[in-house]
């Protein structure tokens, strides 16, 4: 019988890193049903992460062969027994719109899983792919401000909203995930429907087998991330995203502005002195 293998892939924008905070606080609670797998540093979900983005972007052979080797590394490191396992990474999904140029809906996510599941298959897992979704009304604003941060985007959001205009809907995604992989395949998870914020990711793990009264057992999580720069650091670093500065330099910049938020929020005092 093949094994388990849960792969999360995002999207990014709809809760993934309070989901694996609170994976990897459940860990222990649930070692003895699942191994979870998150992009923690120095390990190989990072490069899966990064591999899955680049491919999405460059769909060609080589872009496809470093998928193929970032998923085997990561198989490699699963233990060898009979229980379940959960991979997640918001950047399974690829690139997001505002990455790279993209402006479409994931177009290349259905022929990404397609290669990643035949990958586990032929290593011996029996994979199923499972989809967070947010309201679109909700969801664009948020990439465009996470574009903004991490990706060196430019635009504004009117801009954005233009660019991204004929994106259609969540359900024209699974439509094609669902005739690429099978509809058995897939599970659209929707973040308006989690039960519970201090224990999110309820969905996925109801999905993955665990007992609902083993989840209502789970630790609760200790905070919240915080999932977007106050609107003052978000039109700062887009006006820099607009100079020719150097990568590292940039990204120096806005780590050092979302560590000091209040200087760009005008309605509130600085705090400390200039």
């Amino acid at each position: 019988m093949s094994r388990p293998l849960l792969l999360h892939v995002g999207v990014q924008k709809t809760g993934t890193t309070s989901l694996q905070r609170f994976l990897r606080r459940s860990e222990r609670e649930l070692s003895d049903l699942l191994i979870l797998r998150t992009p923690e540093e120095g390990t190989p979900m990072r490069p899966l992460g990064r591999a899955a983005i680049a491919f999405s972007l460059t769909p060609d052979d080589t872009h496809r062969d470093r998928l193929i080797a970032a998923l085997d590394a990561v198989l490699d490191t699963l233990p060898d027994d009979a229980r379940g396992v959960i991979l997640s990474h918001e950047n399974l999904a690829g690139a997001m719109p505002g990455n790279g140029g993209e402006t479409r809906l994931f177009p290349t996510l259905p022929q990404m899983l397609s290669l990643i599941v035949a990958r586990a298959e032929a290593r011996g897992y029996a994979p199923h792919v499972a989809v967070y979704t947010r309201r679109m009304t909700a969801w664009l604003p948020s990439v465009w401000a996470q574009a903004v941060r991490t990706d060196g985007y430019a635009e504004t959001l009117a801009q954005f909203r233009d660019s991204t205009a004929a994106l259609p809907g969540w359900g024209d995604l699974m439509r094609r995930l669902s005739a690429e992989l099978g509809a058995a395949r897939v599970s659209r998870l929707r973040l308006e429907d989690e039960p519970d914020a201090d224990r999110p990711g309820r969905q996925l793990l109801a999905l993955a087998g665990v007992p609902e009264a083993r989840l209502d057992a789970l630790p609760l999580l200790d905070g919240r991330a915080m999932e977007r720069l106050s609107p003052g650091a978000t039109e700062f670093l887009r006006r820099l995203n607009g100079l020719a500065l150097n990568p590292h330099a940039r990204d120096r910049v806005a780590d050092l502005v979302a560590r000091s938020q209040p200087l760009f929020t005008a309605h509130l005092p600085s705090e400390g002195t200039l």
